[in-house]
């Protein structure tokens, strides 16, 4: 087993990353990855993106925006494994080993599941029920100890736990239960919909896109969902508040804002304006890298084809012991 702690963790390349992206799960990954105690590896998890009604070209689109992005926030692949989870065929093997030691009624209790399923009425198909399998499957492949999440995930990160449980009772002890590391950063609603968790499937207004502009973002932040603070059904001006937070330098302003808004006597007309321009500064030096690295497609290419070998060698060493100790030849 490996000696240095193994984080992995994975994001869908269903469109640009947004703010809920960068400030529930990307941040945090360059932190641990920086902290050098960890050995981190970070993937696009097309294949997860393939549940939902997706093209050819969006996905492709999507993908390269995706790998643009996590590079412009810093994820350094001199210091991270940074791949293409559909460029690693072990990820799906695995999966399908998973799939025969978990009972349905295990994916039957995901709440994600339930809520996409609602969402995409038209579209709920056999890879959206079986996500949680390939997603354990995606974090055991590389023996991971620790898996850096928002809580919306913890369910499926206890489910990689079960499934590793069972692998080792069957088949003698192999794979290490993976723990969680969940960001400090409450959960971000949407603008539009701040009932809802933020999420590019609610459409574009109701998430502030680290590619977008700044008269973008100040037309979201204008038209955001608030209330008139108090009350435990007010969530659109704490969400905005919680924004304003995790991107403000400035504790004590923090703190005026928060009581005013606690007092029910938050002026958004005062309020908008400057959480737009705290975002519109904090995003603008990853805005300029990404300008960077759009132009050197070549250098992109090549960080993506190396960490896809880094992580291919770990794959095939993990499934041809898998292979073994189930009886595949």
């Amino acid at each position: 087993m490996n000696q240095t702690p193994v984080i992995f963790s994975g994001i869908k390349a269903t469109g640009k990353m947004h703010i809920g992206n960068y400030l529930g799960a990307v941040k945090n990954w360059v932190t641990l990855q920086n902290s050098g105690d960890y050995q981190t590896i970070y993937s696009i998890v097309d294949l997860h993106s393939l549940t939902i009604d997706i093209g050819k070209e969006e996905l492709l689109a999507n993908t390269g925006d995706m790998t643009i992005d996590l590079l412009a926030t810093g994820i350094d692949p001199k210091k991270s494994i940074l791949f293409i989870q559909s460029q690693v065929k072990e990820h799906a093997e695995l999966a399908w080993v998973f799939n025969c030691i978990l009972p349905v009624s295990e994916l039957e209790k995901m709440t994600q599941f339930k809520d996409k399923a609602k969402r995409h009425k038209d579209n709920v198909n056999m890879g959206l029920f079986d996500y949680p399998a390939l997603m354990a499957a995606d974090i055991l492949l590389y023996h991971a100890t620790a898996v850096p999440i928002g809580d919306d995930q913890d369910q499926h990160v206890e489910l990689t736990r079960k499934v590793a449980r069972k692998f080792n009772n069957r088949w003698g002890e192999y794979f290490q239960e993976p723990q969680t590391i969940l960001t400090k950063i409450p959960r971000l609603m949407a603008l539009n919909d701040p009932a809802k968790k933020m999420s590019k499937d609610l459409g574009p207004k109701s998430y502030i896109a680290l590619s977008d502009t700044p008269d973008e973002i100040r037309d979201k932040i204008a038209k955001a969902v608030t209330d008139t603070g108090g009350g435990k059904n007010a969530v659109g001006g704490k969400n905005l508040i919680d924004l304003f937070e995790a991107f403000v330098d400035d504790d004590n302003i923090a703190a005026k804002f928060k009581g005013d808004y606690k007092n029910g006597q938050l002026q958004y007309s005062t309020f908008k304006p400057m959480l737009a321009n705290v975002i519109i500064s904090a995003l603008k030096p990853i805005q300029e890298k990404r300008k960077e690295l759009a132009k050197n497609s070549d250098y992109v290419a090549s960080v993506l084809k190396e960490g896809a070998e880094k992580a291919r060698t770990m794959a095939e060493k993990t499934m041809r012991e898998v292979r073994e100790k189930i009886g595949l030849l």
